[in-house]
């Protein structure tokens, strides 16, 4: 009887892969984008004679488009239920090739029934006007697939207006408001009022409503918008997959879709980490995700939670969920993301201000990150710890003069926190400068032009440098100071942090003798202005004196005509060394880790 079952399973497993039952199932794939260009989304159709009692469960089924690239690399690619017909169901593919050239593969379909395949009608890819996917480059940069280097400068647009909260204050207008102002990153979320994939029950918004869905199609909707509007504004963003209210007893945990009273798996937020049930869940969510929005080469980075930390704590810091539930859930998620993801986005999770043990560690993390409030003059020193012990880039992915709310009676605290955080940013080790919050109150304070600045230096770092950042020391007085090189070019950053006027001459040894140009740059006003009067002596370079009145800034541009032993060493170096632990150069107070909350 063992042997006559192996057989029959065995010729049913033959009849499933012949050519003519998998066309029975899988149906002539419709490609609805010619010609395919690199880097740009291409889109078939696909239609399944089955119909699923969930699409959406891959241990139920899965539909992959399996291809071999020009190079002979493999590539899987997830593709999903887009919907049910009267015969089956319709399934999507989207994709974007990294290749150019002919691709050849089949759609590969695996069910309980077995595993079916299909060709694809082989497709060539030309050329396109796109830089590719961001990937790790160094500690002061992300680089595209076609090597063009990047830093992240802009701001936090964590959702769009709730329903108490001024309606013009959506993706519509904020977005583009971003990028004419210079601004290249945001970072935005997925909760129960704001692109609520997985949440049954919604609050707080006028733009979504309570679905039974196993993906909610509201989100789906807006989600397909975002990334087109981003893809037309060139902006490129951190999607934020979960936020940390989701796990709070008195927060959205009440809402969840793994809340067992919700028909969910967990009857706890540690469930939520530890069940085997949800966690196949949060994978199908993970696989929904890259399918359907991973073609996006504007989705810089998946970020699994905001501020995981202050779901694993109470206010008085006792535990609530063991950190070690939530250090291998990072890991082995992240570890699934990156095998299911064919662009292999950049993987992050952030923390408010306290680390959960081992998660710094997580092997498939690309960079880690922290939020500061009311501590924003210690930024600087926040990454060359964080660099030194774990050997990743760092990020502050959201700061602010105050978490509790944004009362314009502290506009100018406020204000200031804006221009300096971003600057102190842009002189340290990191691909992506801090990002403030309180996105309405700055557009308020029409403090969005302010971009521009930071942008037109932050360019002129990459173009003088290609990748190079090197730290130096400035001496100013009583300014806070920092200085950085890029290839033959050298910024300096002064501030006067002090309640009154103070006048310096900035010194700097690194320059001494070399034939210069300097110029100042007022960040507000965009101009530039030229300097003479340099002195040199004793192997130290003084500029001119420069008087700045409390919270008043200037940006120094020196440039040196580069001498033989110059030339040689930049043509040596190809990416920054290992910053030291100094705060980059700072030569103000010294600063350490500072405590943050959330708003």
């Amino acid at each position: 009887m063992k042997n006559c079952c192996l057989l029959l399973l065995t010729l049913l497993a033959l009849l499933s892969a012949r050519p003519g039952y998998a066309q029975g199932v899988l149906q002539s794939p419709r490609l609805l984008t010619a010609p395919v260009r690199q880097y740009e989304k291409a889109e078939w159709d696909i239609t399944v004679a089955e119909q699923f009692r969930n699409a959406y469960n891959q241990r139920e089924v899965t539909l992959d488009l399996v291809l071999t690239s020009p190079t002979g690399r493999p590539v899987v690619l997830p593709c999903y239920f887009e919907r049910n017909e009267s015969a089956g169901s319709t399934w999507k593919a989207r994709f974007a090739p990294q290749e150019t050239g002919p691709y050849a593969g089949v759609f590969r379909l695996t069910r309980k029934a077995g595993t079916v395949e299909l060709a694809v009608s082989p497709f060539s890819v030309g050329a396109g006007r796109k830089p590719g996917f961001l990937h790790p480059n160094n500690l002061y940069t992300f680089r595209f697939d076609d090597g063009t280097l990047f830093r992240g400068v802009g701001e936090n647009v964590a959702w769009e207006a709730r329903s108490f909260e001024d309606q013009k204050f959506t993706y519509d207008y904020l977005l583009p408001t971003l990028a004419q102002n210079g601004a290249n990153f945001f970072r935005t979320w997925m909760c129960y009022w704001n692109l609520p994939l997985e949440w049954p029950k919604v609050s707080s918004t006028k733009r979504y409503t309570n679905s039974s869905a196993y993906f909610h199609p509201g989100a789906i909707k807006r989600m397909d918008e975002l990334v087109s509007l981003t893809d037309s504004l060139n902006l490129y963003f951190m999607l934020t997959l979960d936020w940390h209210g989701h796990l709070m007893e008195q927060g959205g945990w009440k809402n969840s879709a793994y809340n067992q009273s919700n028909g969910g798996p967990a009857r706890t937020p540690t469930g939520f980490f530890t069940l085997p049930a949800a966690r196949e869940k949060y994978k199908n969510k993970l696989r929904y995700v890259v399918a359907r929005w991973g073609y996006s080469t504007n989705i810089a980075a998946w970020e699994f939670f905001n501020e995981v930390d202050n779901a694993a704590f109470t206010q008085q810091d006792s535990v609530l969920i063991p950190h070690e539930a939530i250090t291998l859930w990072h890991g082995e998620m992240s570890r699934y993301l990156k095998d299911i993801d064919p662009y292999q986005h950049l993987v992050t999770t952030s923390i408010s201000h306290r680390d959960i043990l081992g998660l710094n560690a997580v092997a498939y993390f690309d960079f880690h990150q922290k939020h500061i409030y009311k501590h924003t003059e210690k930024i600087p020193s926040i990454y060359p710890n964080y660099i030194q012990t774990y050997g990743k880039p760092y990020v502050v992915g959201e700061f602010g003069y105050r978490w509790e709310d944004a009362n314009p009676s502290y506009k100018d605290g406020f204000n200031y926190d804006y221009r300096r955080g971003l600057w102190y940013g842009l002189f340290s080790p990191t691909p992506i400068l801090p990002m403030t919050w309180w996105w309405e109150l700055f557009d308020d304070q029409k403090m969005t032009p302010y971009f521009r600045g930071v942008r037109a230096i932050s360019d002129r770092m990459l173009a003088a440098g290609q990748g190079e950042f090197e730290p130096f020391t400035v001496s100013a007085g009583g300014l806070q100071s920092f200085g950085i090189r890029c290839g033959s070019q050298y910024f300096v950053y002064v501030l006067n942090a002090s309640p009154a006027p103070v006048t310096a001459s900035p010194t700097l040894a690194e320059l001494a003798g070399r034939q210069l140009t300097v110029q100042f740059f007022e960040p507000t006003s965009l101009q530039y202005q030229a300097v003479s009067g340099l002195r040199q002596q004793g192997g130290t370079l003084t500029l001119p004196a420069l008087t700045l009145a409390p919270q008043q800034e200037r940006v120094l541009i020196i440039t040196a005509k580069p001498s033989g032993k110059t030339q040689r060493q930049t043509a040596r170096r190809t990416s920054s060394p290992m910053p030291p632990s100094a705060a980059s150069g700072q030569s103000g107070p010294s600063a350490s880790s500072g405590s943050a909350a959330v708003r």
